[in-house]
Parts: C-alpha cells; sequence; structure tokens
C-alpha cells in the first residue's frame, strides 16, 4: 500500500521502511551486528524483505554465527512482515527488531537482547544518511544507512539450546535497500579496539552511473566522541584497494588526514544478497577478521591513531578487480 507520508518520512530518517509503494525488483534489509562480553559468540541478526521481478514477494531472518562460522535463511510468508511509519520497528510474527530491542523466537534461537548508549549517525537535512546528498538520487542501485556505530547489550539468548549472556557486549546496526548489491564491492566493520567506544566501518562499491560506473567509497570512524567521514561526496579520495589471498589494504586521504587500512580475512558463511530484488546472490562474510588502522595527520605529520579492531566483520565480494582501479 502506499503510505506518502510514511515514504516521505523514511526520506529524513533512514532506519524506517521505504518500500511503502515498491511491487517489485526491490529489497530492505537490517543488519544487527552482536558480540558478547568475552568476544566468543559473534552474530548477525538480519531481517527483511525482497520482491523479485515478477512481485513474488519473501521475507526472512537470516542467522549469522561468526564464531561457528555458519549461517541459516528463515524464511517467512510476506504478511507477516510489518513496519511501522513512525518509528524503527520490522516484526516477523513473534520475532520484533527495534533501536532499543531484539526479540527472537526462531526454531534455533530464542530470546531477547536490549539497546543502549547508542552512538546514532549525525544527520543533516541535506545529508539525511551516511551516503551524503547520493541519498536523495533517485536512481541509485543500492542505497546504505549506519543506524547505529555503537551501542551497549543487556541480555540473554538461547542459541541451539544453549543459553548466552550479553550483557556487556557491543552492537553495530546498519541497513541497505534498492534493487541489487553492487557488481562488487569490499565491507569490513568492527568496533572492537583497544579502548571501549571506537567505531570503525568501510565500504568500497562499483556503483552504476547514468551509463557508466564509479568506484565510490564510504568509511566512517569513530573516536574521541567524533565521527570522522571519509566519502566520495567530503572530497576524499581513493589512493588505493588492493586485494590478496590474505585480505585488503586500502589508503584514503582528504585535505586533513591518511588514513591506512588493513584488514585479514578469516574463515566465513554464506549470505544470501539479492539481485534485482530477487535473494539468489551468495556472498562470504566473517565475524573474525581482523582490522588494522593508522591515521596520520598531515598538518603534524604524526601518526594519531594506531590500533587493530577485532571481531571485524568482512565482505570481499563480486569482481574486486574494479575496485582496485579508483576512477
Amino acid at each position: 500500500m502506499f503510505k506518502p507520508f510514511a515514504y516521505l518520512r523514511a526520506c529524513f530518517h533512514h532506519e524506517l521502511y521505504h518500500g511503502w509503494f515498491k511491487k517489485k525488483k526491490f529489497f530492505e534489509g537490517w543488519y544487527f551486528k552482536i558480540v558478547d562480553k568475552t568476544g566468543n559468540h559473534t552474530f548477525a541478526f538480519i531481517p527483511g524483505i525482497a520482491m523479485d521481478e515478477h512481485g513474488n514477494k519473501q521475507a526472512f531472518i537470516q542467522v549469522l554465527d561468526g564464531s561457528a562460522v555458519t549461517a541459516r535463511y528463515h524464511k517467512f510468508d510476506p504478511v507477516y512482515f510489518k513496519t511501522n511509519t513512525r518509528r524503527f520497528k520490522v516484526k516477523l510474527q513473534e520475532n520484533s527488531f527495534s533501536l532499543n530491542r531484539l526479540k527472537l523466537q526462531l526454531p534455533d534461537c530464542k530470546g531477547q537482547l536490549h539497546f543502549n548508549q547508542h552512538v546514532y549517525w549525525n544527520k543533516k537535512w541535506w545529508a539525511p544518511g551516511i551516503m551524503g546528498w547520493y541519498s536523495w538520487v533517485p536512481f541509485m542501485e543500492c542505497y546504505h544507512q549506519v543506524i547505529s556505530m555503537y551501542s551497549n547489550l543487556t541480555g540473554k539468548l538461547m542459541i541451539n539450546g544453549r543459553e548466552i549472556d550479553f550483557t556487556g557486549g557491543r552492537a553495530y546496526i546498519e541497513k541497505d535497500w534498492g534493487r541489487s548489491f553492487p557488481a562488487g564491492w569490499l565491507w569490513m566493520q568492527s568496533n572492537h579496539f583497544s579502548k571501549p567506544d571506537i567505531s570503525f566501518k568501510l565500504s568500497v562499491a562499483r556503483i552504476p552511473w547514468i551509463g557508466n560506473a564509479f568506484t565510490g567509497f564510504i568509511c566512517a570512524f569513530y573516536y574521541n566522541n567524533k565521527t570522522q567521514v571519509f566519502a566520495t561526496y567530503t572530497g576524499a579520495k581513493l589512493i588505493n584497494c588492493q586485494f590478496s589471498d590474505s585480505g585488503a589494504d586500502v589508503r584514503l586521504e582528504d585535505k586533513q588526514f591518511i588514513l591506512k587500512v588493513h584488514a585479514e580475512k578469516a574463515p566465513g558463511a554464506e549470505l544470501l544478497s539479492p539481485i534485482l530484488g530477487l535473494m539468489e546472490g551468495r556472498v562470504q562474510e566473517s565475524m573474525q577478521a581482523v582490522i588494522h588502522i593508522t591515521l596520520i595527520s598531515k598538518k603534524e605529520n604524526r601518526i594519531i591513531f594506531n590500533d587493530t579492531g577485532k571481531f571485524a566483520g568482512l565482505e570481499i565480494a563480486g569482481n574486486t578487480h574494479v575496485l582496485s582501479n579508483p576512477t
């Protein structure tokens, strides 16, 4: 059903559902990454909905167990997919997802987790999301948003018959929506560094653009109570993006900083990804990768941050050859 006010509200609040008037070739999914206090239990819960080119719909919850390196796809009748028009809440039967709570009633996972002390993305009217002014371009293949860079966890889950206490753990929440994932992309995220209250995410992707394509990137680095953004729309430059059997190396620069990133691969499990709204793509995601970050001040000519993020999510997918050329 077309709900114009709900759609307009979602344009400024990207955590809300965007598919009110969509009938085909569309997907929307929310990504909840959670890690317990010990780091022994890492999970991602991904609720969403997909519509293929014929208008056939399916709702789902994907569960990625990063420690066991397994993934499960729970399919639901789309009639059970419910969202709220005014605040972020997604519900699939007895399972619900919001800014403050995650409630699960799946065959292999049951319980509740609560999120608190969020580090939200700083919105502006002209840039309501992490994509900046690109958020307003109506023909993008895929849209992306960070909902919470960092939050603390309380609660327990019963997973495969074993109770796991996530109290004291950390969470990260983002989402994607559109027609398809890119032809090639690199994505990484960690909020487990040597000190708390630090979060890092980086994505590089091949972006179709008016009969051509370019390599776009978004990097958000939260530390010292401030988020530093390197992105195509901020005027930053992608100097280097190289891949090897062991991982990836990225170098970004703007007028103030040089950012060097080295990601080390770890075993991953297979998630389903959208192609023209149909969940027929495949992507390997690890939740045990490691990210090395070095931030250099150009003005002071010195390293101002040098640390390693653990329990990192990492995806290297599709035709990554096109990402190695930053033009």
